[in-house]
């Protein structure tokens, strides 16, 4: 839906693009203080005439205008499931407009109301993702407001073996691949681990039908990520950090602090 002015939200999770949200968060969504709204930061139309992207065509598109439409429905039947709010800023993704400077994305967490809490990706592998958080980052700390939460984007954090079990966020910082992106976070941040979820076969059963509501994008994200739906997968652990400036001289570990 046209985003126009937000209720008072308690919790914003920032997905970068339809269906990253409910890829990384899925069981997770319903434990945040709600109301929740789902934001796809890169949710705006291409414009008219623009030739279809490599991704779009490899998900079986024929048009820009198709795409569109139909991940805008795929996204408004998932965060229906999990009911949870859809917000689409008006940034095309990035294959249809590259280097946004994300006005949309500045103008909304200008409107949050104060104490809302802002969740961003972690950005592991995904460059999307990293200008998504960079940007929200910049913002909060320009309003005093409160530094974001940081969840795990999956399943590209997934890809760490150790994902899944006690050692993940010491085996992501370890990582010469995948763990880029939380090493950044750590050079100027504690981060600790607000919540943490292992989906039961309820909660999976849950997740996995609303991820498949994206159905155009999955054939095209196994080809990057394997089985990434398997029950045993990347997908079946979430993450959420939250960040604490470090001190002159201090040093953060592999951010596995206890909650």
């Amino acid at each position: 839906m046209p985003y126009t002015a937000p209720p008072p939200w308690r919790t914003v999770v920032l997905s970068p693009h339809f269906d990253d949200a409910v890829l990384s968060l899925a069981g997770l969504l319903p434990e945040l203080p709600g109301p929740v709204a789902v934001v796809t930061v890169h949710g705006g139309a291409p414009a008219a005439g623009t030739p279809i992207s490599w991704w779009d065509g490899y998900c079986g598109f024929s048009s820009t205008a198709e795409a569109h439409t139909e991940r805008l429905a795929e996204d408004a039947r998932a965060c229906a499931l999990l009911g949870v709010a859809q917000i689409v800023l008006d940034h095309p993704d990035n294959p249809y407009a590259e280097d946004v400077e994300l006005a949309g994305l500045e103008a909304f967490l200008r409107e949050l109301a104060p104490g809302t809490r802002v969740l961003v990706p972690l950005s592991t592998r995904q460059r999307d993702h990293r200008t998504v958080r960079l940007r929200a980052l910049s913002v909060l700390a320009d309003l005093g407001a409160p530094l974001p939460w940081v969840y795990a984007d999956l399943p590209y954090t997934g890809h760490v073996p150790e994902w899944g079990t006690d050692d993940g966020c010491a085996a992501l910082a370890a990582d010469i691949e995948v763990g880029t992106a939380y090493r950044e976070l750590l050079r100027d941040h504690r981060l600790e681990v607000r919540a943490e979820l292992t989906l039961s076969d309820a909660q999976w059963a849950r997740k996995r039908a609303a991820v498949q509501c994206y159905g155009s994008q999955l054939a095209a994200l196994a080809v990057g990520h394997g089985s990434f739906l398997a029950r045993s997968g990347p997908l079946t652990t979430e993450r959420i950090w939250s960040l604490e400036p470090l001190g002159s001289g201090e040093s953060a570990g592999s951010g596995d602090a206890p909650r």
